[in-house]
């Protein structure tokens, strides 16, 4: 079988703390994809929140901060499934459909880190949630972006001012690395890649991923 013909219908997620380095990231996977010949109007990209106008939105509300007012986290977490919802139905799900990859910048395992590491809210919770949203709708691959809080938020500090979430204590972003590492641990969908490399080496490593994913698929 071709690589178009495995590459179709395919959802591959990226994730990562706050200057993982997640858009360079996206940017060698369309290297890789232009490598296999994959045609520009094949490719779908998506982030998360947001993604369509309503979600869009959605992700506006979660990044601002209001005066007297603070968005509680079961309040953060249900808006996080709200966006995430009408960018499945309405982009990803009908771009699959059509035979396109699509390349996510952050999915589920997001909120599972954010919200049930970060955050503290049960898991049980936000597996339900998922699964009322969701139902058994996941990527066919994620790339994990591993990263110190601290390099990776020095990072973020670089291209300007901080939004709410990325102003959290670093011990909040901590418990989300260490959700994430435990999420890819269990499965066999989804790899790390030590971000704290220098760009040539992240981008040999996920092309290394890439390829040995592709060789996977029947």
């Amino acid at each position: 079988m071709s690589a178009l013909k495995k590459l179709a219908n395919k959802f591959i997620v990226i994730e990562g703390l706050e200057g993982a380095g997640k858009s360079t990231a996206i940017s060698y996977i369309d290297k890789w994809l232009a490598l296999q010949n994959m045609p520009a109007e094949k490719i779908v990209y998506t982030r998360e929140p947001g993604g369509t106008e309503l979600a869009e939105r959605i992700r506006d509300i979660v990044k601002m901060e209001v005066q007297g007012e603070t968005l509680q986290d079961k309040a953060e977490l249900l808006l996080m499934y709200a966006a995430r919802v009408q960018l499945v139905e309405h982009i990803i799900k009908p771009a699959l459909a059509d035979g396109k990859v699509v390349i996510g910048d952050r999915h589920n395992y997001s909120s599972l880190a954010y919200q049930g590491g970060g955050r503290g809210i049960d898991m049980a919770l936000i597996e339900g949630l998922k699964q009322l949203s969701l139902g058994d709708f996941t990527a066919d691959l994620t790339l994990y972006l591993d990263i110190e809080p601290e390099l990776g938020l020095s990072r973020a500090r670089g291209r300007g001012e901080l939004d709410r979430i990325e102003r959290q204590a670093i011990s909040f972003f901590q418990r989300t690395r260490a959700v994430f590492l435990d999420l890819v641990a269990k499965d066999q969908n989804a790899f790390t890649i030590d971000a704290s490399q220098t760009p040539l080496l992240v981008e040999k490593a996920i092309f290394t991923q890439l390829d040995n994913w592709l060789a996977s698929l029947n």
